[in-house]
């Protein structure tokens, strides 16, 4: 198919067939996150499940043809929603952490079941993995958050499979590295067996299930094996070794063995296996001569019309009961009504909305006894149990990946990353699992969570570059992915409910940026005024999605910010007007995908705009603003955004980003048309 451009890009599965092995040893409906290699498995578990065209379905795949049933064409994946395996693409041991989070949910669905439950309440995680990955940073996390896990004696039925073929691209394993360092982890049982012998491999496999199946205890399956015919693609293994051992591992091939084996047995003799080998040649080369002629996609709407998916149907909820509301809030029910800071008005729509929704779960460093380093979380651990209330280890990829898992299995995550600056060690599980889900799976496998991570800058002597970071470009460059910014408590609480509309109706990916800096403030013009706490919101009040603020109806000048900016801004507009300079301040409030029609309505009727951006000037808001203002609008406007640096601590806390002063410095030269 490659040589007449009919195929593309390929991982061969040859010398990991006993992966089949593997396959009889499982249940269909034990979830599986594949190795790239696996093709084996997937065929295997084809036959478990009536009404499976899998070489059609494959050839397909390899084709890049649009009727493709997994990816649609987008990528040659592995995956089936009826075999219930999630689709992976090249994946480099990033689909460990979700497996962790999947096993960790069939133990959660036992006790809190969610309306959208996927999977039975005898099923398994299986997730395999190259041996050169289970080097990986990601993958000794996942394997690290598994032993912790069963250390405590919590239920994690996980199978982690290593396909162990002694080389990575062309770096080879230490011999004998795999069973050396896995072999004696505490919490991990270790199994061994030769992926070249089918039985061997059977047996090992069913002795592992089995003990994840009765245990509910994570196993490590170490399987020998060989890899033949190069990585990927064009590569060609004599680069790299040399002719003898590329004719040696070609003398091993499992199949080879798999004949011998079967004659030995006296199952099969090898002239009628090789019938049935040729047999399967010609059909595969018939019906890879049909998969090519179907039609691809062609453009930029159909590629990209997996990356938002489908909504689903939910059963109407009419809100958490007066009684249940009072017994959850105790004391702080008459508080409801009073003015209130962010933190502890996000804390309340966090307890509305658990109560609201039994399968949200909030997970994260500290979140539960604790309550978070700024007191968020504080009380709800009391109000809905450890169980819901998860306090996690140390390790951000383990956070998301526990929030990417338990949404396979119908749960609501809402996972804490502690500081902006430390989504960074984990930024590809948002990228390259969450958000590619739906897009490499044609929506039938979607990940919907809200992520909330605190972040942007102006702390007060603390923090410096890990507490106070205001870039949110990775986020923002993130396809599907919805980034929502408040900047007080009413927009909070108010913005967090249709964060979790979106992401239990509409299936979405979200994320909520807190700015840190506003949690507390209580003030906004002078001490003592109060301007800036507000009381809690109704439970039914929601802001749209899309939705911007407006304070003001000022012409002479639109400030257009958020966050942090919106409270300087709001500050800076007090003085200007009484310079006479008649403004308005737009809180974008989302700011990916920017509201464009609704930021371009709220300054039609200005006469020039001011972007206030608190993220740097490289790579910030204020670009995708400026191209806005720019492309669609007549109007003067100028820009005042952060620099390009890291945040410092102490005194010089916020010299680097916009402030009041240079807000009203920056107003008052475009209206004077001096800008």
């Amino acid at each position: 198919m490659q040589a007449a451009g009919q195929g593309f890009y390929t991982i061969g599965s040859s010398g990991h067939e006993g992966m089949a092995a593997v396959a009889a040893a499982l249940m269909p409906t034990d979830m599986a996150f594949l190795h790239y290699r696996d093709a084996a498995f997937q065929i295997h578990r084809s036959t478990q499940v009536p009404g499976q065209s899998i070489a059609w379905d494959m050839l397909l795949s390899f084709a890049c043809s649009s009727e493709d049933p997994i990816a649609g064409g987008r990528h040659k994946v592995l995956g089936s929603k009826s075999l219930t395996i999630p689709p992976q693409t090249s994946t480099i041991a990033s689909h460990l952490p979700k497996a962790v989070g999947a096993a960790y949910s069939l133990g959660l669905a036992r006790r809190h079941p969610p309306e959208h439950r996927a999977l039975p309440d005898d099923a398994i995680i299986m997730c395999s993995f190259g041996d050169a990955s289970a080097n990986h940073s990601t993958a000794q996390g996942a394997f690290n958050a598994a032993q912790w896990t069963s250390y405590q004696s919590l239920p994690l039925p996980l199978l982690f499979v290593c396909e162990d073929n002694g080389i990575g691209i062309s770096t080879k394993t230490p011999k004998g590295w795999i069973g050396a360092t896995f072999s004696n982890r505490p919490g991990l049982k270790y199994f061994s067996c030769d992926g070249l012998d089918m039985f061997d491999t059977h047996r090992a496999a069913l002795e592992a299930a089995d003990y994840v199946r009765t245990r509910r205890k994570p196993a490590f399956l170490h399987m020998r094996t060989i890899r033949l015919y190069g990585h990927a693609g064009a590569d060609m293994p004599t680069t790299y070794m040399s002719r003898e051992e590329v004719e040696a591992e070609e003398a091993n091939d499992p199949l080879l063995h798999s004949v011998r084996l079967l004659a030995e047995a006296g199952i099969m003799a090898p002239a009628c296996a090789l019938e049935i080998y040729e047999e399967t040649n010609a059909r595969v080369e018939r019906v890879a001569t049909e998969a090519v002629t179907r039609p691809r996609l062609k453009t930029a709407e159909e590629v990209m019309a997996s990356l938002i998916p489908p909504p689903r149907s939910c059963r109407p909820t009419n809100g958490p009961t007066a009684e249940a509301r009072a017994a959850a809030f105790g004391g702080e029910i008459k508080a409801l009504e009073q003015p209130q800071i962010m933190s502890r008005l996000i804390n309340w729509a966090l307890t509305d909305a658990m109560l609201e929704h039994g399968e949200i779960v909030l997970m994260g460093e500290d979140v539960g006894r604790k309550g978070g380093v700024y007191g968020v979380t504080q009380k709800l651990v009391t109000r809905f149990g450890r169980s819901r209330v998860i306090d996690t280890l140390l390790d951000e990829q383990s956070i998301l990946g526990l929030g990417i898992g338990i949404a396979h299995n119908g749960f609501l995550p809402i996972p804490e990353i502690q500081f902006l600056a430390y989504l960074h060690n984990a930024e590809d599980q948002l990228r390259g699992e969450a958000a590619t889900l739906p897009f490499f799976s044609n929506g039938q496998y979607t990940n919907p969570m809200v992520v909330r991570i605190a972040g942007l800058g102006y702390q007060k002597g603390f923090g410096g570059h890990f507490h106070n970071d205001n870039s949110v470009a990775v986020l923002r460059d993130i396809p599907g992915l919805i980034l929502a910014c408040p900047s007080n408590g009413a927009d909070a609480a108010m913005m967090l409910r249709e964060c979790v509309r979106l992401a239990r109706e509409e299936q979405r990916l979200v994320v909520f940026l807190e700015p840190i800096a506003l949690y507390s403030m209580r003030d906004l013009h002078e001490a003592g005024d109060g301007g800036w706490m507000t009381p809690y919101p109704e439970p039914s009040e929601r802001i749209g999605f899309g939705e911007v603020g407006q304070h003001g109806d000022g012409t002479d000048v639109a400030i257009v910010t958020f966050g942090n900016g919106a409270y300087l801004s709001r500050q800076a507009q007090k003085r200007l007007e009484a310079e006479g300079i008649a403004t308005r301040v737009i809180d974008i409030r989302w700011l990916s995908p920017l509201p464009e029609d609704a930021i371009l309505e709220t300054v039609s009727d200005c006469r020039k705009v001011l972007i206030v951006d608190e993220t740097r000037r490289t790579g910030g808001l204020a670009e995708a603003l400026i191209a806005l203002l720019t492309e669609r609008t007549d109007l003067p406007h100028a820009r005042l955004s952060a620099e390009d640096s890291f945040i410092a601590t102490g005194p010089a806390y916020a010299a680097t980003m916009p402030s009041t002063d240079g807000i009203v410095a920056a107003a008052r030269k475009l209206a004077k048309g001096t800008a």
